[in-house]
């Protein structure tokens, strides 16, 4: 039979089972504790409760007869309990272990202690005692380390777990294949080809909507000679093309060839060359509207003359100009370039003729599409002159579709740099 100081029994007894696991808990606890007191209002129930107190407990039931604070109490009690013997101090650890027997261990070692002492304290400060009430601060002032609690093993297995589904996940199960790298290729590949669209169409859509565009049904496309050509005096100036049923304003506002001039006013409509004959004179009259634009740019008459390729010989055309509408019958059609700005005044060897230009293919300015057109109808024979040349310079070149969206992107750039 062998015996231990702290805890007293056979060798039997303290290796049952049930005991086991209190037994270490409590000498662990009992280890750390000794450096410090129980808490004085535990000893204070302890020793009123007590039928034979010891001798520490009688020292208490002084202290709690004597009218002095909880404060006061627990300072003398820590002050009693510093000038004990190890042997002693065994003494009132085991009298309130018996005092508080059906509370579990755990509990109650960390029902004597504050918050902070709850923490362990650095080896250093098991071996000294502690010189502040409620143990707080070791001998030495030696602040007690914090102490992280470590996670339960069922937590780690579980992080565990579930960082080993999210990797397996992720990695198609630990066994990526060529399958796997071939849809990532894909789909980086799909995506880059829906971007690549979206700023193709952002930037260049009008070479894509053009040969889309549907015009206004509000037109007959029944071509008919006018055998009455006036109409109401306040009738806005417009251009008609039964066949291809468009009616476009016209704007006989620019007065100069610049492009900038130019350009605005193709917002409003289909643009009268300035140097260049009206209705009802003789002469030619060269009117330019877009083919095409960018759906983004300013004004609504961006694809005014985009079916004008449908335009054949013998196809009609009306001009709507101070109160009379005029007829033309398509008798010449040409593609020219951008330079031969010649086109805007001839006539073909006609007395009075007009020309529907736009560019070529449509969205692209590298041409322009060129239709003359004879008057036929009031009788050309009752036309003004044409008004005397006045020397004024011609055009450079003949209007274009604009800047596109991309142009004007760059410029900007450029601006601000």
């Amino acid at each position: 039979m062998s015996h231990d100081p702290l805890f007293p029994g056979t060798e039997d007894e303290r290796d049952e089972p049930s005991k086991t696991s209190a037994i270490a808990l409590i000498r662990s606890k009992v280890a750390r504790a000794y450096g410090m007191e129980p808490n004085a209002a535990e000893e204070l129930a302890e020793a009123q409760a007590a039928r034979t107190p010891s001798k520490h407990q009688r020292f208490m039931q002084e202290l709690s007869s004597s009218g002095k604070s909880l404060a006061e109490i627990q300072t003398a009690w820590h002050k009693y309990y510093t000038t004990l013997s190890d042997k002693e101090k065994h003494e009132v650890w085991q009298e309130f272990y018996e005092a508080n027997q059906h509370t579990p261990y755990q509990k109650l070692f960390q029902k004597q202690q504050p918050v902070h002492s709850r923490y362990q304290p650095a080896p250093e400060a098991l071996l000294q005692p502690a010189t502040q009430p409620q143990g707080v601060v070791v001998a030495d002032h030696t602040p007690v380390q914090p102490y992280t609690p470590r996670k339960s093993v069922g937590d780690r297995t579980a992080s565990r777990a579930l960082k080993g589904k999210i990797a397996k996940k992720i990695s198609a199960n630990g066994k990526l294949t060529a399958k796997h790298h071939l849809q990532s290729l894909g789909f980086g590949l799909a995506s880059g080809f829906v971007v690549l669209v979206l700023f193709l169409f952002t930037f260049f859509n009008e070479y894509i909507i053009a040969p889309f565009i549907q015009p206004s049904r509000n037109v007959s496309s029944t071509p008919i000679i006018l055998s009455d050509n006036t109409v109401a005096a306040d009738a806005p100036p417009s251009v008609t093309v039964p066949k291809i049923n468009i009616q476009i304003p016209l704007n006989f506002n620019v007065s100069s060839f610049d492009e900038t001039e130019v350009e605005n006013g193709l917002k409003s409509g289909v643009v009268h060359y300035p140097s260049t004959v009206l209705p009802g004179q003789n002469g030619n009259g060269a009117y330019f509207g877009h083919s095409s634009g960018n759906i983004f740019n300013n004004g609504k008459y961006k694809f005014a003359f985009t079916l004008l390729h449908d335009i054949t010989t013998g196809d009609l055309f009306y001009i709507t100009y101070s109160g009379k509408t005029y007829a033309y019958r398509v008798f010449a059609r040409e593609i020219v370039p951008p330079s031969d700005v010649g086109v805007i005044l001839d006539t073909k060897g006609k007395q009075a003729t007009a020309t529907l230009i736009t560019c070529d293919p449509p969205g692209i300015s590298t041409n322009r599409l060129v239709l003359w057109g004879e008057q036929i109808s009031p009788d050309p024979a009752g036309n003004s002159a044409a008004p005397a040349s006045t020397g004024a310079t011609g055009p450079g070149s003949l209007a274009g579709n604009g800047p596109t969206l991309w142009s004007q992107f760059v410029d900007k750039l450029e601006f601000w740099n």
